[in-house]
């Protein structure tokens, strides 16, 4: 299997929305309580206005061993030269442990063409290399993307140490490792739900997906994967409900996760849904980790 070179995230890891609740001291009580644990990479969306750089940099900060992972940072929330000089800096002061996650993040504005705009925004991020002067780090910066299509996904293999992917199945990681080669790194987020109850599941679930089935992009994803209009509408099918959502006890859960790392992923960043924002997800993450992460 593929990664990037370096970095040893481990098989599994830490996807939350979680700290862009909580406060710094109780963010820290829990990111040093995963670290603890076991866990090796903490996964963070930029989603409600704490910065994608700073966030990154606290956690950091917080962690001894932890890599950080910007999950994704907004290539339309700032240039490419703020975005460099941060991803820099932090390379220089974190060496090994943190990876700049790249994507649109969000609706995109009307006009806006994700390849192209990606691609500019590389290209700015390349001619810096040379431009600017600030210090080079002693370990390189490493950057991934947010990639759903083909093209997208041929973007970060060729341009980027590989590939993000939020919200697939996995048919859809079995056709980016086919699209990123043997080499490339290919990380899946999944969203996890601890409720036996059929019904109980699926109604939290379909409410966690409800802004996903009703964005273009999203569901031009869902149709390429194959999934019929009406599966995609009226709030999702059951079998797309539990395709994207795994539910049920621990042993059933980390079976299904188990199923991307067979489809050719690196790695399988876990998000649990079903909690309150602002709540921990502590015990939770603590059961993942007892089942999914290597015996010290």
């Amino acid at each position: 299997m593929s990664g990037i070179e370096g970095l040893e995230l481990g098989t599994f890891g830490i996807y939350t929305f979680d700290f862009e609740y909580q406060p710094a001291a109780q963010v820290r009580e829990s990111v040093q309580g995963l670290e603890e644990q076991g866990w090796r990479a903490l996964w963070i969306p930029e989603l409600l206005g704490r910065d994608a750089f700073t966030h990154a940099g606290y956690l950091l900060s917080c962690t001894e061993r932890m890599h950080v992972v910007n999950a994704i940072a907004r290539i339309t929330s700032r240039e490419a030269r703020w975005a460099y000089g941060a991803a820099l800096l932090l390379a220089d002061a974190y060496p090994d442990r943190h990876v700049l996650g790249l994507g649109l993040g969000g609706t995109p504005q009307p006009g806006t063409k994700p390849l192209a705009a990606m691609t500019e925004y590389l290209d700015a991020m390349d001619a810096l290399a040379t431009e600017t002067p600030n210090p080079t780090p002693k370990t390189p910066l490493r950057r991934i993307l947010a990639a759903y299509g083909p093209r997208m996904l041929e973007l970060a293999r060729d341009r980027t140490g590989g590939a993000k992917t939020y919200h697939v199945n996995v048919q859809h990681t079995a056709q980016a490792r086919e699209i990123l080669g043997p080499d490339a790194f290919l990380a899946v987020e999944h969203a996890v739900l601890f409720e036996a109850d059929p019904d109980t599941a699926r109604a939290i679930a379909r409410d966690h997906l409800h802004g996903y089935l009703n964005t273009p992009y999203n569901i031009a994803k869902f149709r390429r994967l194959g999934y019929a209009e009406e599966e995609i509408t009226g709030g999702g099918s059951d079998r797309l409900v539990d395709d994207f959502v795994f539910w049920g006890d621990l042993d059933t859960i980390v079976g299904k996760l188990h199923g991307h790392v067979e489809a050719g992923a690196d790695h399988v960043a876990v998000q649990v849904i079903g909690i309150e924002p602002g709540s921990s997800a502590m015990p939770y993450w603590r059961a993942l980790g007892e089942a999914l992460l290597p015996v010290r």
